[in-house]
């Protein structure tokens, strides 16, 4: 407030359903689509035990009769190899057996050594020996294809301008921010916004300065998605349009900061207590892996280290969802959320409290 930003949200996070819900459902539109194409009766895809990713392919899956096979990165893949039941039923695991996936489970340390890449592969290969015929998705759906699902969101976004632009011909937004975790969401909102504002710009942004991207890595460093959205780019044909090497141009297109904090998927104290007083004051949702730490990394760091820099802006953060992983931190959150100032009252049915503070329901003659 006292910088007089006004921040607006676009709600990726409502875009499917409990099912598709989240920014997912944008690549799997062009993915799922692919694996029609080449005649697939099955999917193979890869993320952590919580993955959005995986959760929306299985679902997607299944509504394209295909059969979903999912590999979830877990520290109790031993664990869970000697006890089926202890994969457990929580959050985005409950939706991925419910629609029947078959998963397959692997330590960080085998992710890291093989790459999800040879993993996945690797599914792929047993199947195909067993006579069916998979589509392999990348980490995150992110790949050339996939991003394009992003490309079309901006000029979704653009079209929302300009309806706003009827009424406020000089809105415009001067930063757009959002999580990454694997580079294909950044890819496709840094390269449709560079579009949207280039030699043939849309209509929403001719006269108007691009917004500056930040994307705020919820895992692995800058550097690393800087080359990952890089590598994305020269695949959907970016070399052929530029003068500079593709990484300096993706560089002077968006800005990505390292906000993973403690590690993916670890959430210290204040990014709980934030999203929980986020909820206390807007009633919206941020995940705590996702939208939660990156929107808590923009505001409490980023802001903080050049405030002038944003005084009187409009920013954009792209709630890209999440918020099945919300019940993983359960118990964590509910510290949070008791500091929030959520209480559970007993309503006295019986008239028998004379208590100032009960809710009294009495019984009428």
């Amino acid at each position: 407030k006292e910088l007089n930003i006004k921040l607006y949200i676009k709600r990726d996070d409502a875009t499917g359903g409990a099912e598709l819900g989240g920014n997912k459902i944008r690549k799997l539109e062009m993915l799922m689509c692919d694996a029609i194409a080449k005649r697939c009766d099955s999917v193979v895809t890869i993320g952590g035990e919580q993955s959005n990713h995986c959760r929306a392919t299985a679902a997607a899956s299944r509504m394209m009769n295909l059969s979903p096979h999912l590999i979830l990165r877990t520290r109790r893949a031993d664990a869970i190899e000697r006890n089926n039941e202890g994969m457990g039923y929580t959050g985005n695991v409950l939706f991925d057996r419910m629609v029947g996936s078959t998963i397959y489970t692997c330590t960080p340390g085998e992710y890291g050594r093989l790459g999800s890449n040879t993993l996945v592969g690797s599914v792929c290969d047993h199947l195909e020996s067993n006579g069916f015929n998979p589509n392999a998705i990348p980490v995150g759906g992110s790949n050339a294809l996939g991003t394009w699902g992003y490309i079309s969101a901006v000029e979704e976004l653009m079209h929302q301008l300009e309806t706003i632009q009827s009424e406020d011909s000089d809105f415009n937004f001067g930063h757009v921010v959002f999580a990454t975790g694997s580079g294909g969401t950044a890819a496709g909102i840094a390269l449709g916004l560079s579009l949207a504002h280039g030699a043939d710009a849309h209509p929403a942004a001719e006269g108007k300065e691009a917004p500056t991207c930040h994307g705020i890595g919820v895992c692995d460093s800058p550097d690393y998605f800087y080359t990952t959205i890089a590598s994305i780019a020269d695949a959907m044909g970016l070399k052929k349009m530029i003068h500079s090497s593709t990484e300096d141009f993706i560089r002077s297109i968006i800005k990505v900061h390292h906000g993973k904090g403690r590690g993916y998927a670890v959430s210290s104290d204040e990014e709980l207590r934030f999203i929980s007083q986020f909820a206390v004051d807007t009633g919206i949702c941020l995940d705590p892996v996702y939208s939660g730490k990156a929107l808590y990394h923009f505001m409490t760091k980023v802001l903080e280290e050049e405030p002038e820099k944003y005084r009187g802006q409009k920013i954009l953060f792209w709630h890209t969802g999440g918020a099945l992983g919300t019940y993983e931190k359960g118990n964590d959150l509910l510290k949070s959320t008791s500091s929030s100032g959520s209480k559970v009252k007993r309503i006295d049915c019986f008239g028998k409290s004379d208590s100032g503070d009960t809710v009294v329901c009495k019984q009428e003659t």
